[in-house]
Formats: structure tokens, sequence, C-alpha cells
């Protein structure tokens, strides 16, 4: 079989018409950045913003063209609308632009549940991790401002952040990533009770106002829901892509399709699910159980339209070294849950790359 070329998805687009424009999206000059690695493809629809909201169909027409075609793994298409500045000013109404979020991370990627209670922080925390144990420089952002895990999970619970200069903050290390949370600016015991707008300021300081320096990769562990942080994220600092986590049973697949549905409509990618607490094998007679049921999120990714990333097994290793603040993917390296997570991560960096490389990539049209 010939491999998958540029050319290949191209001619696939050209067969997709704008449904308002009279045209396809590769004559129109609507395709841009696109990329195309191992069967993996990315790419970008280029819409006027007023637009943007009523466009999804045309999303999932183009990337059912390029699915179709042979040799494509994956696809992930975004709809871009870029607003223009206003005339006589490099930004609107003469106001300084905002000092970019971030500006130093290569990717930013968001892992999210529509519920809690199905394993979220423990899941990124290990995500994270595998991620460093490939070679790549780790952040993690614990965005969960009511209910921080990342320094119990990281084993520096009960640190305090410190500014040497009175205005940076600098991230806590542990296991070689990057950490930063408002657990480490309140006690642990200590509720947070704030509204809506004190939430979104206190996540954009723990972006803007934290010396993150270079980083391949900042994994943000968000809090459940759809709610003010999952909207300040999106809007505020490009992410790469998103992780979903899910357990099998159904009323946690209900609230993975909001979660699913919100990124979507704010034009982030979905890299993937994940199927957590998925098999519990007795440790002392080995028999396998399905305590939340099982397959669940892999039959609901399929419905999406999104990619299954893997499952994850309900194991009381994971919860001890978790609670101990050593997780298993730095306890038990080379055991199977070390791996398993290792191989979700390997699977995620891969489809990010591939985005990253999507959003450099020029605008392709025929004159």
């Amino acid at each position: 079989m010939a491999q998958l070329s540029d050319k290949d998805v191209i001619a696939a687009l050209s067969k997709v018409a704008d449904p308002d424009r009279g045209g396809d999206l590769i004559s129109l000059g609507m395709i841009s950045g696109l990329a195309v690695k191992d069967g993996h493809v990315a790419f970008a629809i280029e819409v006027d913003p007023e637009r943007g909201p009523k466009l999804e169909p045309l999303r999932k027409a183009a990337e059912k063209a390029v699915h179709d075609l042979p040799g494509v793994i994956t696809v992930s298409a975004v709809l871009t609308a870029e607003k223009k500045a206003a005339q006589g000013h490099g930004h609107a109404h003469g106001k300084p632009p905002e000092t970019p979020l971030l500006p130093g991370v290569k990717a930013i990627i968001a892992v999210s549940s529509g519920k809690g209670g199905v394993g979220k922080s423990t899941t990124a925390t290990n995500l994270a991790l595998a991620f460093k144990s490939m070679g790549l420089t780790v952040g993690m952002l614990d965005a969960d401002v009511f209910g921080p895990s990342q320094p119990r999970l990281l084993g520096v619970s009960g640190v305090q952040a410190v500014s040497p200069d009175g205005n940076i903050l600098e991230p806590v290390e542990a296991y070689g990533i990057k950490v930063m949370s408002i657990g480490f600016l309140v006690p642990e015991d200590s509720p947070v009770v704030w509204r809506g707008p004190m939430v979104m300021g206190a996540l954009e300081q723990l972006m803007r106002d934290v010396n993150w320096g270079k980083l391949d990769v900042l994994v943000v562990d968000m809090p459940p829901g759809t709610g003010d942080t999952q909207l300040t994220m999106t809007q505020k600092v490009p992410l790469t892509g998103a992780v979903i986590v899910s357990t099998p049973q159904d009323i946690a697949l209900l609230d993975t399709r909001k979660g699913l549905n919100m990124f979507r409509k704010v034009n982030v990618p979905v890299l993937g699910i994940i199927e957590n607490m998925s098999t519990y094998h007795c440790p002392n007679c080995g028999h396998e159980a399905h305590i939340f049921g099982h397959g669940g999120a892999k039959i609901e990714a399929t419905k999406m339209s999104a990619d299954f990333l893997g499952e994850l097994p309900l194991d009381i290793d994971i919860r001890t070294t978790s609670d101990e603040g050593k997780p298993i993917v730095v306890s038990q390296p080379d055991g199977p849950h070390a791996k398993a997570y290792q191989a979700i991560a390997a699977k995620v960096w891969e489809k990010a790359e591939v985005l990253l490389a999507a959003k450099k990539g020029p605008k392709i049209s025929f004159s």
C-alpha cells in the first residue's frame, strides 16, 4: 500500500463543499496547517468568525472525507476564526495587548472529565510523569482551584510556593516536573470560597506570574464539568488538545459527552478518551470483575468520532501510591500499570505533535 501523502488529503478535501460559499475547501483556500505523519492527519479550516458556530457539520464532513482514505488512522480537524484588528492599530481600540500566557510552552494538554470521582487527577499525574519518562520537559498546572489534588499526588503537600523577587512565583519541582497549584498558596484544609471572576483571576496568575520557563508540554489538571475554569482555559491559552477521562458506567459517559462537545464547540481538538477503572483483578484469587462495567468509553468514543486511547484498571496499587505521593509511573516504572500509562502518553504525544505541526503549516490553495 502506498504511503499516505499530503496530495491524497488535499484531493479528499477538494470534494468537500462549503455550504454557503459554493466552492470546495481547497479552491476556496480554507485549509491551513495540513500535517500528515504515520497515518495521523491534522488540519485547520479557516472560517469567518460569525459563521464558526454553525459549521460543525462542515468540520465533521471534512474529517470523514479524510478518514475514509486508505492508511488513515486518526484525523483532527479544527475550525479557526481569525478576528481582524481594528484599523490604524495593532490591537483593538488602541489598548496594549496582554502579555501572552505561557509563551515558553510548546504544547498544552488539558486532562478533563465530565464528572468528579473518575480518577482524572490520578490519570493526569501519571500521564505527566510518563511524558517525563519519554525525555520531555514537563509542567503540571493544577487548575482545580476548589479541590487541588496535585500537591498530595506528587508528594509535595505542605510545600509553600516562593517568589524571590516578590512578583514571579517559582514552581515547585516534583519527580523532575514543574508543578503549580493553588494548594501551594493556601492551607490544605482551608476551603476556597470564591466567585467565578476570582477563580479566573487566580488561574491567570498561576499561568502568567509563574516562572514556567521552556517546556515541551504542560499538563493541565482541569476540574470536573464545563464551568468557568474550562471557559477561561479555552479562551486564554492555546490548548493543543484535551484528553477526557471517564469510567465505563453510563452516568459518567453521559457527562463525558457533554465535556467532549464543550471542547469541540470552542474549537479545542479532543485527543481522545481514556476508560479508567475499567477492570478489577482480585489480588487474592485473580478473579476479574467489571465493577463499573467495561468497554463503555470505547463505544462512546466510536459514537462521538473520537479516538479511544486505552484502558486503565481499578487497582489498589494505583490508589495507594497516589495517596502516598509516589505515583505508580515512578514508584513501579516497569510494572503493567505504569506501562499502560506510558502507552497512552505516547499516543497522546504523537497526536499532539501532528497538531503542533499543523498549526505551523501554511494555508493550502490552488490559484
